[in-house]
């Protein structure tokens, strides 16, 4: 009996406005684009997305399923290499490797599904809860939306919140401690408080800083300086108590081993990184580490791979993420005892619901 072939490779954009002006250390924006890629095989149909610009749909159109097209269905990591040599010439990293990721995040799924298994099954692992924590607190919001986030994690059950820090690219140190201060006063002693400086600060006030936490109990230092600088990750990490966190701009496993010897726990974010072909590369790069990986992100793609890897610490679920897919996507389920439940369906579980997304299609 031969493989299924991949008959069609589908992609297009939809951008959503977000609820209110959202920004971080770094950047401020005011909508989020999804890059959603369908894959399709004897009768199925794979689903893989990316939160990228809408110009990720050229990417996949022009060099990636060309490449994809006519092969096994049941073969994502060969298809995966494939990709990743027609890409050569444009560039691996940035928005390439986020067109890339939803492809193969598409055919491992689509795979799954003409299995008839569940992606956590297919990889040889026992269906099992990923642990989830909390993610927002926008250095745009006032108190009151601050509070109003935070309290609704803890009534949902999430034993670990985080909020963004590193407002105007560090020149506001005394409002990033008053947030933290504030934010523990609203989550209370038991929930573990996490903080997230996209890499604003520079070495010196990042340990200052993440000294200074140390008061509001912070259990987690993400990006405290910007993810090129090794050195300086290196010396925040022997600085401070929390834990320092970092990878979500890991496009390669390049990154990722570059990155695993100077923080705590490394993330990998299956839209950015590769889909998950790349994500179990990166998880062996922690394993050889002894390190804990984290899931930047796509919290509903992610779950299904964290049951499948080694020292897995928690998801991150993301307020823009987990609203968006909420109104566009089938299949989501909410945390439980702050974790997301494991699918029984075929593949992910996961489909868009095209009635939903037109209204915001753009590509």
């Amino acid at each position: 009996m031969t493989d299924p072939l991949v008959t069609e490779v589908a992609a297009s954009a939809y951008t959503v406005p977000t609820d209110g002006p959202e920004a971080d250390g770094t950047l401020a924006w005011d909508s989020t684009t999804m890059v959603v890629v369908e894959v399709h095989a004897g009768g199925a149909v794979g689903t893989g997305w990316t939160w990228a610009p809408a110009a990720g749909v050229q990417v996949v159109r022009d060099l990636l399923a060309p490449v994809v097209t006519g092969r096994s269905a049941l073969a994502p990591r060969d298809a995966q290499a494939a990709m990743t040599d027609a890409v050569r010439n444009a560039g691996r990293p940035g928005l390439v490797a986020m067109a890339l990721s939803a492809v193969d995040i598409a055919l491992w799924d689509l795979g799954a599904r003409l299995l008839e298994l569940p992606l956590s099954t297919w990889w040889g692992a026992a269906a099992r809860p990923a642990p989830v924590y909390g993610s927002g607190g926008f250095t745009t919001y006032s108190d009151d939306a601050l509070r109003s986030q935070l309290t609704g994690w803890v009534e949902l059950g999430l034993p670990r919140v985080k909020i963004k820090i590193g407002e105007s690219w560090g020149r506001c140190e005394r409002r990033d401690l008053e947030r933290v201060a504030f934010a523990r006063q609203v989550v209370g002693d038991e929930v573990e408080l996490y903080v997230d400086a996209n890499g604003a600060y520079d070495a010196g006030q990042a340990c200052r800083i993440g000294r200074a936490l140390d008061d509001s109990g912070v259990r987690w230092f993400e990006e405290p300086v910007s993810s090129d600088d090794t050195e300086g990750l290196r010396r925040v990490r022997a600085a401070v108590s929390a834990d320092v966190a970092a990878g979500e701009y890991s496009w390669t496993l390049a990154d990722a081993v570059r990155l695993a010897p100077v923080v705590d726990c490394l993330q990998v974010d299956v839209t950015r990184c590769g889909g998950y072909t790349e994500w179990f590369r990166i998880a062996a790069v922690a394993a050889a580490h002894g390190l804990d990986v984290s899931a930047h992100c796509a919290p509903y793609l992610s779950a299904p791979a964290a049951a499948a890897t080694p020292r897995f610490r928690h998801i991150e679920w993301f307020h823009d993420h987990v609203r968006i897919v909420r109104e566009l996507v089938d299949g989501y389920r909410d945390p439980v005892d702050g974790a997301l439940p494991p699918t029984d369906r075929p593949g992910h579980g996961l489909r868009l619901r095209p009635d939903r997304a037109a209204a915001y299609r753009v590509a």
